[in-house]
């Protein structure tokens, strides 16, 4: 028996048993909502660092926030 073939064996037998025969779609399932929050988190740190660079470039060309603070600030 090989090792690939073992460790097919084990990982089959363990998520099979466990989580019965829709292991592949609950592991599927979770993969996908995986990602998609792993999307969202990188999508909200490029905007974020975006609205930091608009802030600061509004800050540098005189245009004065309500609040009064400046866009390091935040």
């Amino acid at each position: 028996m090989s090792l690939g073939t073992s460790l097919e064996m084990s990982l089959g037998t363990s998520l099979g048993t466990s989580l019965g025969p829709y292991a592949s779609f609950i592991v599927t399932a979770y993969l996908a909502a995986t990602v998609v929050v792993a999307v969202l988190i990188a999508w909200i740190a490029i905007d974020y660092r975006s609205q930091t660079h608009r802030l600061r470039a509004l800050d540098e060309s005189g245009v004065v926030r309500r609040s009064g603070r400046g866009a390091t600030e935040l």
